[in-house]
């Protein structure tokens, strides 16, 4: 396995604790190092890799670990390793796919301090924030709020508000974007491409820590949300020059199944029109949980055509984690 850790960010981008108002080496030292391995067959592996490795941050005193969702998603095997070098296994204990938040709990004493919670809601476009990967103040960038927006994936997801930030943390799948308190406000999920001004700036799409507190409990008591799930497609579409055009599949999943094509565009939703991807994903969410029919009309070759996909819930497709 490369070796991730023998980088750091220039002294000038790395946080200075004489100009922070809190104590760094706490908030550092809560954000660990989290690696999974996942099965050759598990649902995930050909999109996400069989390994995966990215930050979590401690927010309970048990050592609950919060990261984003992919980092563990039917894992088998999963490691936590502290600044000290603390190695210990974990259980992937929760993964919300609506927020794409993870849970993970340490088996066996990490002696790490949490992490406060913040709240994203009360941080604004330039606030400076640092975005804190594993590996101490070497792997702490100094950046600042540069959009607060709604974001939609291809995926089939959906935030209503994601935080943007830039410059870009280079290993971003959980790193830890802490506010000007040291109070934490959310966790990276993606490198993206963001607009600012007359230009584009690389920086991560972060999902904001509120995402949280409204579903921590059930997710404690249950591995999810509470609620029913919401209806899964396996429709991966794109905005191409004002269409919603399908470029991806899940190979046998429901509208494969149903006979959906890459290359079709994706025009209605049970006769709503669809132009964006929160148009469609709204319009597919709004007819009921997951196993509800879904009617779609698509364009295929300037021809329209009307199908009817039976939805699931994702989650039944992915492998459950298990203690040994």
């Amino acid at each position: 396995m490369t070796d991730l850790s023998n980088w750091a960010f220039p002294p000038a981008l790395q946080p200075n604790p004489k100009e922070l108002s809190f104590d760094l080496n706490p908030v550092l030292d809560s954000v660990l190092r989290v690696r999974a391995e996942v099965p050759p067959d598990a649902f995930t592996a050909e999109t996400l890799g069989l390994e995966r490795v990215g930050s979590g941050v401690v927010i309970g005193e048990d050592g609950l670990v919060l990261t984003i969702g992919y980092l563990i998603t039917e894992a088998q095997s999963l490691w936590l390793t502290t600044n000290q070098g603390v190695v210990l296994p974990g259980y992937p204990l929760a993964y919300d796919q609506a927020s794409g938040l993870g849970l993970i709990m340490p088996l066996g004493r990490l002696r790490v301090t949490p992490l406060a919670r913040g709240s994203a809601a009360l941080t604004g476009v330039g606030d400076e924030v640092l975005m804190v990967g594993h590996g101490g103040r070497a792997h702490a960038l100094k950046a600042k709020v540069i959009s607060k927006r709604e974001f939609a994936g291809y995926w089939e997801y959906l935030l209503e508000e994601a935080l943007f930030s830039a410059p870009a943390h280079p290993q971003w799948g959980g790193a830890a974007l802490v506010g000007e308190s040291g109070e934490l406000l959310g966790v990276g999920s993606l490198l993206v491409q963001e607009a600012v001004g007359q230009g584009e700036v690389e920086g991560n799409m972060t999902v904001p820590i509120d995402q949280l507190e409204p579903i921590l409990d059930s997710m404690l008591k249950t591995g999810r949300a509470p609620g029913p799930a919401r209806p899964w497609l396996g429709l991966y579409a794109t905005q191409s020059d004002g269409h919603l055009v399908v470029s991806g599949l899940a190979r046998k999943g429901p509208a494969d199944r149903a006979g959906v094509r890459i290359g079709d565009l994706v025009v209605e939703v049970a006769e709503h029109p669809v132009a964006t991807l929160p148009d469609l994903y709204r319009a597919i969410w709004a007819l009921g949980p997951a196993g509800t029919e879904v009617p779609l009309t698509l364009l295929r070759d300037r021809t329209r055509i009307s199908l009817r996909v039976h939805s699931m819930d994702r989650s039944d497709l992915l492998k459950k984690p298990s203690l040994h």
